[in-house]
């Protein structure tokens, strides 16, 4: 077996609450609460859950952009979380992210020359200002976009344009790691088809790997290679998409596919109600945190023991006490 390409290893993030006259530490937000999971070179994991259950925190803590409270998070045998300022400078080479907002990630006082540039000066990627030039035109119209739109202003795009543009930023430094955070949750459905089938063209001629983070089900399965589910900051299954979409065990997973509208109308699904609201980040239930709303949750041992993310049939993990892959 190859090493993984990125391995994260309980990854954990905790955000302090401060009050008082003295601003001490009353509490923390649990925004991810020991995460692990690996991503082989090549593939597409997507990663799906409801807002606010640490998708975007742990995508963010992967590329330190956030520091990570404890855990590891290990890219091509080096440990990230230890790398000092000039290495997490060269990795930044590898690793790159396409933001969710295609209208708060672009500088609007720069030009989209400038926009897409700035990391081949950075890096020292370009030998003179014609090759510069080059490459700016080169990665413009590889994510389809044409030469003279490097003068204009980000303004000047529409939503889907824009987020081509932040593409082209990720590409610049030919990146092995792309975290794709939500990237096309703000744009319309005809033009959210665009953006994925240009991200697969990509993937496969460039020979990327992706952390797909999204919330949104169907535009998860048709994109990746395996899907991990989280909840309240906890990852609850992984596996193929595949397997997955077709034999679901943790009960979460099964009340998150009941919900996914189906096409046919002559298919029905049985819609899985989960009782009361999501646990407060604050204060995240004992034991498993999805017992609280658990259809099949027996007592005392679902409050009090944290289930395992277990490793079963068809390379499908989840971390329930009586469910088993």
């Amino acid at each position: 077996m190859n090493e993984p390409l990125l391995k994260v290893t309980d990854l954990k993030k905790h955000f302090p609450i401060r009050g008082g006259l003295l601003q001490r530490e009353v509490g923390r937000v649990h925004a991810v609460d020991g995460v692990t999971f690996e991503v082989e070179k090549g593939e597409t994991l997507g990663l799906v859950g409801e807002s606010g259950c640490g998708k975007s925190t742990t995508g963010r803590c992967i590329l330190q952009l956030i520091t990570p409270t404890s855990g590891t998070v290990t890219f091509e045998g080096r440990d990230v979380t230890k790398a000092g300022a000039d290495e997490l400078r060269a990795l930044r080479r590898d690793m790159q992210i396409i933001f969710q907002d295609p209208f708060a990630s672009l500088n609007p006082r720069m030009t989209v020359g400038a926009i897409i540039g700035e990391a081949l000066i950075i890096h020292n990627l370009a030998k003179s200002r014609e090759d510069h030039e080059a490459r700016v035109v080169h990665l413009l119209e590889t994510v389809g976009l044409r030469a003279d739109h490097m003068r204009r202003f980000p303004h000047e795009f529409s939503g889907g344009q824009r987020q081509r543009i932040g593409i082209a930023r990720a590409l610049a430094v030919e990146p092995k790691l792309i975290i794709c955070d939500e990237p096309v949750s703000a744009l319309d459905v005809s033009i959210q088809a665009q953006v994925i089938n240009l991200l697969e063209d990509l993937q496969a001629k460039f020979d990327l790997t992706y952390i797909f983070i999204a919330h949104d089900l169907s535009v998860v399965e048709h994109i990746s290679t395996r899907v991990a589910v989280m909840y309240l900051g906890r990852i609850v299954e992984i596996a193929p998409a595949d397997e997955l979409y077709a034999r679901p065990l943790h009960p979460y997973t099964e009340a998150l596919l009941s919900a996914v509208p189906i096409p046919d109308p002559e298919i029905k699904r049985k819609r899985i109600k989960l009782e009361g609201d999501v646990p407060n980040p604050i204060k995240p239930p004992t034991g498993c945190h999805f017992h609280t709303r658990c259809p099949i949750r027996q007592l005392p041992r679902c409050a009090t023991e944290v289930p395992k993310l277990e490793l079963g049939a068809n390379g499908h993990w989840v971390s329930c006490h009586f469910r088993k892959a």
